[in-house]
């Protein structure tokens, strides 16, 4: 059960990567893409805990507050300063470096939890790991000039999606249940990315105002218009593939181990490799076919 759910949460949240490239490519703002996904997600959370019961008793105990604070952080945080990396190193090296964050998820299981790892099930983890390095890699390209800020981004990133991997685990741990806390998380993280959103929409009507006149100011109003409703869009379907990934993820959190469990989730980047491939035409190089390979041989390592 916690294996296949494992699964289904690289996979759901994986889609929900994809969508966000989708709505990259159709050159979609990323402050209202983000809007978009904490907002479905927290409706995708919320009717979740409101089925199972457990919204309102949940929301009266202090703990799932704290937690969803502390989870709510490491994600929304977490997505800002990864979009901040994008902006100032390679993205072949930013993604796969920041989903190095299950290593410390990993730990927490192994050492915090005492979950003990077989030979065949430590090689399949390390396979994984190894997959997801690898598929993002390009082969020989121009070299990047990398500014030493990426370097700072990269590394608060990786802590602050621990947070939100791990917590779960923790909340777990605490028979806190997930969907609530998950809901608070969300919902917190609405505010956020409105605040931002506001700002880009304010920066760039003023600088259309700025710059043009009346009829090129009208066109820039347009064009930033429309980079809002493909964010917005793309982000209300990325949000509830995120909440689905993520509500598998916490239960197999809960009912597996955190050790096994993370470097599949990691995985996910294969979801958007896949889809890029095979609807955007883009080849897979030869690090992203061992990549795959990679995956799969660690997954039936894990399952033996």
């Amino acid at each position: 059960m916690w294996f296949a759910a494992a699964v289904g949460s690289a996979v759901l949240f994986g889609l929900a990567g994809w969508w966000m490239k989708v709505s990259q490519m159709q050159s979609g703002s990323s402050a209202y893409l983000l809007l978009g996904l904490y907002i479905s997600g927290t409706c995708g959370f919320g009717i979740h805990a409101a089925v199972e019961h457990t919204l309102l008793p949940s929301l009266a105990d202090p703990r799932v507050w704290f937690a969803g604070l502390l989870i709510g952080a490491g994600s929304a945080l977490g997505n800002a300063l990864f979009m901040k990396a994008l902006e100032w190193g390679p993205a072949s090296l930013t993604s796969p470096l920041t989903n190095m964050n299950i290593i410390l998820v990993i730990a927490l299981g192994t050492f915090g939890y005492n979950e003990q790892l077989s030979n065949t099930e430590l090689g399949g983890v390390l396979l994984l790991l190894l997959a997801v390095v690898l598929v993002s890699m390009r082969g020989k390209e121009e070299a990047f000039r990398i500014a030493p800020r990426w370097y700072f981004y990269v590394g608060i990133s990786i802590l602050l999606f621990a947070i939100r991997n791990g917590g779960l685990k923790v909340t777990g741990d605490l028979e806190l249940s997930s969907a609530p806390v998950l809901f608070v998380a969300y919902s917190l993280s609405i505010v956020w990315f409105a605040l931002v959103a506001r700002q880009e929409r304010s920066r760039r009507t003023s600088l259309g105002s700025f710059r043009a006149g009346a009829e090129e100011g009208s066109r820039l109003m347009q064009k930033s218009l429309r980079s809002a409703s493909i964010g917005m869009k793309w982000g209300l379907v990325a949000g509830l593939f995120s909440y689905g990934g993520l509500q598998l993820y916490a239960i197999a959190l809960e009912t597996g181990r955190a050790n096994i469990a993370g470097p599949i989730f990691a995985a996910n980047s294969l979801v958007v490799a896949a889809g890029s491939i095979i609807l955007y035409r883009e080849r897979l190089n030869t690090y992203q076919w061992i990549a795959f390979a990679l995956t799969i041989a660690g997954l039936v390592l894990i399952r033996l």
